[in-house]
């Protein structure tokens, strides 16, 4: 189906350009959502007699998402989920999460905005696109994490999986450099002294 695009759409085209799309991403999201209208000579010629208007209200829509993205872009959100020894969650992150976690500070984001291209499923500092605007894209950190103070040592940059392995590592070790040095060995011989 042949459209013309009412603001930039990533992929396809800028403001006033006719691209043809399939029937069902014109159908499903396109028309819909207000980004394009069908190319028709009827159309076309409403298209240009507004096209002044469009590319005011879109430059409007623009210059408004890029004060908001200022405040937004490179912030931080901790989110706490339960995980694994190994880091996988019990679940995922998704955009959905995302959005809800910046509108809990403040942000004024939409679950449609928060571009996963899939879910976020282990623990650690994970960046997020969020595009505000189809040309106002920014970033944000996501620090998921088990607990506040894990999130606090992710912050600082240690990485808390690895550390809890090695942890577990040194606590064997020294279990068993113990029981080497005479744990089950020494108990024994106790018996055997006390006997004579």
């Amino acid at each position: 189906m042949k459209v013309i695009l009412l603001e930039r759409v990533e992929g396809w085209g800028a403001l006033g350009d006719v691209v043809n799309v399939k029937d069902g991403y014109a159908r499903n999201f396109l028309l819909p959502r207000q980004k394009a209208l069908r190319a028709n000579a009827a159309n076309l010629k409403v298209f240009e007699g507004q096209r002044v208007e469009i590319e005011a209200r879109n430059t409007q829509a623009r210059d408004a998402a890029a004060k908001a993205g200022e405040k937004l872009d490179g912030t931080s959100y901790v989110l706490i989920r339960q995980a694994g020894e190994s880091g996988q969650l019990y679940g995922s992150v998704s955009g959905r999460d995302v959005a809800d976690a910046v509108n809990a500070e403040g942000g004024k984001v939409e679950r449609s905005m928060v571009v996963l291209d899939k879910p976020i499923k282990t623990l650690g500092l994970h960046q997020v696109k969020v595009r505000l605007h189809a040309e106002v894209p920014i970033t944000v950190t996501l620090n998921i994490a088990r607990s506040p103070d894990e999130a606090e040592r992710q912050a600082r940059g240690e990485d808390v999986v690895n550390a809890q392995f090695e942890e577990d590592r040194i606590a064997s070790d020294q279990a068993a450099a113990d029981l080497l040095e005479g744990g089950a060995g020494q108990i024994a011989s106790e018996f055997t002294d006390a006997e004579a």
